[in-house]
């Protein structure tokens, strides 16, 4: 027998006795790691030079902080990003930074954490990021979650530092420092980090610091437009590329249509800012038929609900329904115009000042008195829109607005009384009626069962009205043909499958 191989040590390691002469601990349930082979793995790198670019919402999001620790003057606020989520045992889904916390760093890092402290001369930002995991530590090769040689270099302190021009610390403090400070003082954003819930007991004014981040994000800065304008350019581009394979998923079923539109959000940004709904036939009468495994069939129309989002993580959120063999059938164009005619009445009364509600009742108007014409509502309009009565909804379901940013469904925590009160200059939100007659709905002619129809834009509040920032997607029916007839022109997609 080999005296080398016979002489080999027994491994006498654990967490509290890391390194041994011979081993490494890694972690439970996990065998020890040879010291050679560590020492192997984790030497003989190059190191690159620091970079010195600036995340280029720096700027804006030390405004947002200010503002926000002005507003909770001697309060400390904990933001958190939240931490991977696990989609099927061992692995996560592609991480995506909590909203608020991107919205006040740009930082895109898992599992970091933002402090504001009060101070004499104004409040304090700190940034805690875990360190890097590079070959400065077994993690760098044993860690399949965090370890640089699995998921690539990740912005430690100091890089976090010059990247998003903040004071950052190693979130390995975070409990240290907290631990500090007055709990009565401290308030956190509750839900996104079980470990930061944990430490900071609860406080009756977290609402409030929930509540006042959705209401600073109503009001979009120039950055912000800036980002809403690209993605909605990209969604623009998205719905092109789906005309463009509309012959090749007859057949084949509306996967294609989702398969084509995502394939451009991830080309172009960071991913879909929602489930796509490509719903055809009568899954278009499903408001969030997001299934996508229907037929597509020629005489039918497609309803495409759907954004890119950016690598900013602001999104799009645009509706257009078509015919998908390129003509809307006259009962199709009918119900067509009709929701066109209500969302234009919707889009014509936005401007700062009025209320929220004001493009939700205008449409309403508009689609009433159409379902009365048309014999599907047997009651006057002004009877059937009134509070106590709203018959009307039978066909239209939801509501024609929602705020638009970082989330589809944007700041979805400002207080109802703000969310609801007089639209400002800076709001983006969307403006989408629609109409829906379930293909089992005895109460609609038969022509027209089976139907939806939704058209959304996406609208910025300007000081003199507002501006359609998806108005380079055509709306109107004879210009909706028109369109699809010059991409076809080009000849179909063939896809490959």
């Amino acid at each position: 027998m080999n005296d080398e191989i016979s002489a080999t040590p027994e491994p006498d390691v654990s967490a509290e006795n890391p390194i041994s002469e011979h081993w490494v601990w890694v972690g439970p349930h996990r065998p020890p790691v040879p010291r050679v082979l560590f020492e192997h793995m984790t030497s003989d790198w190059d190191v690159a030079a620091p970079s010195l670019e600036v995340h280029p919402a720096a700027a804006f999001a030390a405004q947002r902080r200010a503002r926000l620790g002005e507003q909770f003057s001697g309060k400390t606020l904990v933001v958190p990003t939240g931490n991977p989520k696990v989609r099927a045992n061992d692995t996560d889904y592609r991480f995506r930074p909590g909203s608020d916390f991107f919205y006040l760093t740009g930082c895109v890092e898992p599992d970091a954490v933002l402090v504001i402290t009060p101070g004499a001369g104004g409040s304090r930002s700190t940034l805690y990021v875990p360190e890097r995991r590079d070959h400065h530590t077994h993690e760098f090769f044993t860690d399949a979650r965090y370890g640089e040689l699995w998921v690539g270099a990740r912005r430690g302190v100091s890089e976090a530092a010059r990247y998003y021009e903040i004071d950052s610390a190693p979130l390995e403090h975070l409990e240290k420092d907290l631990s500090s400070l007055a709990a009565t003082d401290v308030l956190c954003l509750r839900g996104f980090d079980p470990m930061v819930d944990g430490l900071i007991g609860p406080h009756d004014e977290d609402d409030l610091l929930a509540n006042a981040l959705g209401q600073h994000r109503l009001v979009k800065d120039d950055f912000e437009i800036a980002q809403l304008r690209l993605a909605i350019a990209y969604t623009v581009k998205g719905f092109e590329d789906v005309v463009a394979a509309l012959p090749a998923a007859e057949g084949r079923g509306e996967r294609v249509i989702e398969g084509v539109f995502n394939l451009r959000a991830r080309v172009e940004g960071n991913d879909v800012g929602y489930a796509t709904i490509a719903a055809s036939g009568s899954n278009a009468t499903i408001l969030h038929w997001v299934e996508n495994d229907g037929a597509v069939r020629r005489g039918e129309m497609l309803l495409l609900d759907a954004g890119v989002e950016c690598h900013n993580l602001y999104t799009a959120d645009v509706t257009r329904t078509m015919p998908i063999n390129g003509k809307f059938s006259p009962a199709q164009r009918r119900i067509y115009e009709l929701v066109l005619a209500a969302q234009e009445a919707a889009i014509a009364v936005v401007k700062p000042g009025v209320s929220f509600m004001a493009p939700n009742d205008a449409a309403m108007r508009v689609l009433a008195q159409g379902l009365f014409d048309l014999g599907i509502l047997k009651e006057e309009p002004e009877l059937a829109l009134r509070r106590d009565r709203q018959l009307h909804r039978r066909y239209t379901l939801h509501g024609v607005s929602h705020m638009l940013g970082l989330d589809v469904h944007d700041c979805a925590n400002a207080r109802d009384d703000v969310y609801l009160g007089e639209l400002q200059v800076g709001y983006v939100l969307t403006v989408e009626p629609g109409l829906y007659f379930q293909a089992n709905d005895l109460t609609v002619p038969e022509e027209y069962r089976g139907i939806g129809v939704r058209i959304e834009d996406d609208v910025l509040v300007t000081a003199d009205g507002a501006t359609n920032l998806s108005a380079a997607l055509p709306r109107d029916p004879d210009e909706i043909e028109s369109w699809m007839a010059e991409i076809w022109s080009d000849g179909p997609v063939n896809l490959r499958i």
